[in-house]
Formats: structure tokens, sequence, C-alpha cells
């Protein structure tokens, strides 16, 4: 039986490829942990969720980590061919990718330790 959790811990169901979580600071490499601790205000947003993981959340095989499902459908609507749905797309993912501060580097002030189980 695994002893108690540290106060403030909850377990999250991790897929076993993502990659570890990156550093505070450090560029995302799509680890996921934040999003499957909480949603952020976009996700909160979307799903209206405010608690547990974000709704949006899509883990892909292909590349092997997690991907923002507001992102990329906005980008697939980005490559739509008529060219003012495009254009929105391409408005839309901007905007969400700054929202979510993509490209900022991780701010994930969370500790991830290997399940018990």
């Amino acid at each position: 039986m695994p002893g108690p959790q540290p106060a403030g811990w909850r377990p999250v169901l991790w897929q076993p490829h993502a990659p570890p979580k990156p550093v505070l600071g450090q560029p995302c490499n799509g680890c996921g942990l934040c999003c499957l601790a909480e949603p952020c205000p976009v996700g909160i947003w979307v799903s209206g969720r405010r608690s547990g993981p974000c709704a949006a959340l899509r883990w892909s095989d292909a590349q092997q980590r997690y991907l923002c499902g507001v992102v990329q459908d906005a980008a697939e609507t980005a490559k739509h061919p008529h060219g003012w749905r495009r254009w929105r797309g391409r408005v839309w993912q901007a905007l969400v990718r700054r929202w979510i501060a993509a490209g900022a580097g991780c701010d994930a002030d969370l500790e991830s330790a290997p399940s018990s189980r």
C-alpha cells in the first residue's frame, strides 16, 4: 500500500510516452502536465470546466506529446480554402497561442512523481 501523498498532491492520468516535464522557463515540450492538472483560462472558457484536466487537451500518437485542441482547431481553420476563413483561423490561432503563452517557456510550477501502482 503506498504511503500518503504530500498535502496538495493529486494524481493525474499521464500518457506513459509523454515527454518529461521541462524545468521552469524551458521551452514547452508537450508533456501536458499543466493541462492535466487544471485548465488554463482558454480551456475554462472553451469547456466550462474549472478544475480537473482540460477538456481541450489532446494526445498525439504521431508526435508522442500533448497538444492544445483549441490551437489545433484554429490551425485547421487556417488551412480552409476560403480566404476569409483562413484569415480568421490565423488570427484566432495567434490569439490563443498568446493567451496560453505558447512559446514563452514552461510556467507550470508542478512536480511529477511516478505512480506507486
